[in-house]
């Protein structure tokens, strides 16, 4: 089968409306006959945002053109709520796929949308708060993947398990950016048919971008002037970007000397991959009704991403201290690498959070007013980490939950709440340790191990989890930090094939033990285990 060929505009960046209109026909043309290939069902990511929404726009107007009986083939369109989207434009999303639903029932196409979200275990609270993973930065940036990604990676390789293959449309253009049109560039070499090539990561599924070539004017100006198909306002669309545009102005542009509002970006509110999330505090500028935002705001800006050190642990997640080299004033000092936040860095996050969104539900809008930050499944998940993982029983999720909200935190798994070991048992073991944190923590470790394996059938295991905590909990930081450099220098010196320095680092250790312990045992009243067990009878 031959696609229908766009006309070929060598002189694309002057290209006129009539030219355009002849393209999106000819577009029109070329997704029926794609649609009406095969039985290989679409799937179209749809965020909400202009390029999204005219491919979907696009892709809508092509198949209602065609006759009733060859509207077969099931057309996915999904969603990804990452549950920190900016609320505004998640509320946007999640009643533009309500209405969406509706009128595909109505004028009988073959649409099915879909909401996903990350799973409990994956969320940006689960992780920041739960586990303690610092905010993402560009060389840990562990939150697109499990946010974004895998959602609708997973929804599409379940239809391809159903359906054998499958056809992603995306609305991808190479005018976004340069390193997006080199990387479409490298996909065109691949590519099967026009616009469509091999998905980079998904077996047996092709990706299908049809607004490619479109300038940002130019999907501005399909939006304004041809009609949304499942009713919904494109004008609004139109004046939700132009409220997150710092100037508050987002012309409608048929030229490229005028500039666009295409600029304006809207991702995750909390976002530390960026300075600061510029459409949310536009919207907030630009519309005083919008100012019961300002709470995300002041939260994203405490996520100092430049200056936590003192907020994270000296080892990494699994309790190893890990060393790295780092320029200090032009010199290289070698220190640990910083791990997850502290335990009062991770409740401080949660009191804040719970914080902003007490107070959002005060003064938002009405419809506005149930709005969750952190969902109680999120906060039930957090829970669970502390008690099980970081063996942390003094189950602050509650406290803290009832302190901020005036509420009691109900949890919705079963048999959360039951522990012989609480906050009053806490107490009492930080009054024993004082002021030694390691020691604090070894001993609930070791408390809240026991306790985990005393409900069990088998106590298979318990030897070796013991013995865990005593390699990540047993030492000062001052002592895992030396020990951790003593390990660093062997390793150095066996790479080097130093023998002399092997020796000095190994042996040396050992002799000063030694002498230690016979200056310890030389008085034979020394009343140890040893000298009780095998002492000489008379």
């Amino acid at each position: 089968m031959t696609v229908t060929q766009q006309p070929e505009n060598k002189n694309q960046g002057q290209r006129t409306v009539a030219e355009f209109v002849e393209i999106i026909e000819t577009l029109t043309q070329e997704v029926q006959e794609l649609y009406c290939l095969d039985a290989i069902p679409w799937v179209i990511g749809y965020s909400g945002g202009k390029d999204s929404t005219a491919t979907l726009q696009l892709i809508w107007d092509a198949i209602a053109k065609l006759p009733v009986s060859k509207r077969k083939k099931v057309v996915h369109v999904i969603t990804t709520d990452t549950l920190v989207e900016n609320p505004i434009v998640a509320s946007w999303v999640r009643n533009s796929l309500i209405q969406m639903k509706k009128a595909a029932t109505d004028q009988q196409m073959p649409f099915e949308p879909h909401l996903l979200t990350p799973e409990v275990a994956q969320t940006y609270w689960v992780g920041l708060i739960g586990k303690g993973y610092p905010a993402p930065r560009h060389k840990f940036r562990w939150c697109t993947g499990r946010l974004k990604i895998d959602p609708s990676n997973n929804f599409i390789r379940d239809v391809v398990r159903a359906n054998g293959e499958a056809i992603v449309v995306l609305g991808t253009r190479k005018t976004e950016s340069l390193n997006r049109a080199l990387i479409m560039a490298k996909r065109e070499a691949r590519r099967v048919r026009e616009r469509v090539s091999p998905h980079p990561s998904l077996i047996n599924s092709q990706l299908y971008t049809p607004i490619e070539d479109w300038r940002t004017d130019e999907v501005w100006l399909y939006l304004m002037q041809w009609q949304n198909p499942w009713g919904y306002s494109n004008k609004d669309l139109f004046a939700m970007y132009r409220g997150a545009t710092a100037d508050n102005e987002c012309p409608l542009v048929v030229d490229t000397s005028t500039p666009s509002c295409g600029s304006s970006r809207f991702g995750c509110w909390v976002c530390t991959l960026v300075d600061s999330d510029k459409s949310l505090t536009a919207m907030i500028q630009n519309d005083e009704e919008k100012e019961w935002l300002q709470p995300l705001v002041d939260f994203r800006l405490e996520l100092d991403i430049e200056n936590d050190r003192h907020k994270r642990d000296f080892r990494r997640i699994w309790g190893e201290v890990q060393l790295f080299e780092r320029n200090v004033n032009g010199e290289t000092s070698v220190e640990p690498i910083p791990g997850p936040y502290t335990k009062y860095w991770r409740e401080h996050w949660l009191r804040r959070l719970l914080e902003a969104q007490t107070k959002i539900r005060r003064t938002a809008p009405a419809e506005m007013r149930d709005i969750y930050l952190i969902t109680p499944e999120e906060l039930s998940e957090i829970r669970r980490i502390w008690l099980q993982e970081k063996h942390e029983f003094d189950d602050s999720v509650p406290r803290i939950y009832k302190e901020v909200t005036g509420e009691d935190f109900k949890d919705p798994r079963p048999g959360a709440g039951y522990s012989l070991l609480g906050s009053d048992e806490w107490e009492v073991l930080e009054e024993l340790c004082g002021d030694d944190a390691m020691h604090l923590e070894l001993m609930a470790k070791l408390l809240d191990t026991e306790y985990q394996y005393r409900k069990r059938g088998r106590r298979v295991g318990i030897y070796d989890a013991l013995e865990k905590c005593f390699d990540t909990s047993s030492r000062s930081q001052e002592d895992a930090i030396k020990n951790a450099h003593l390990k660093r220098d062997l390793r150095e010196a066996v790479s080097e094939g130093n023998v002399a320095k092997v020796k000095q680092l190994t042996l040396g250790d050992a002799l000063l033990a030694e002498v230690n312990q016979e200056e310890s045992t030389s008085d034979s009243t020394v009343n140890n285990w040893k000298n009780i067990k095998f002492k000489n009878k008379e």
